[in-house]
């Protein structure tokens, strides 16, 4: 089941500041967050999004 989270869960996993994590979804290189409510501007991403990405980073870290 996908888990959806806040800014502040995921500033807390990724250790980013929450601007930092605005401009890098807007350079793709970040999951895009996800409209909770339509029209309004409460937002979220997948929690298995973040989790890849965290993933990814060590991976790409450690290959260098």
């Amino acid at each position: 089941m996908n888990k959806i989270i806040r800014i502040k869960e995921v500033t807390s996993r990724t250790g980013l500041s929450k601007s930092y994590i605005y401009a890098l979804a807007k350079e793709d290189k970040f999951p895009k967050s996800i409209r909770l409510i339509k029209g309004g501007a409460a937002v979220g991403w997948l929690e298995s999004s973040i989790n890849d990405w965290i993933s990814d980073c060590i991976a790409n870290q450690e290959n260098a």
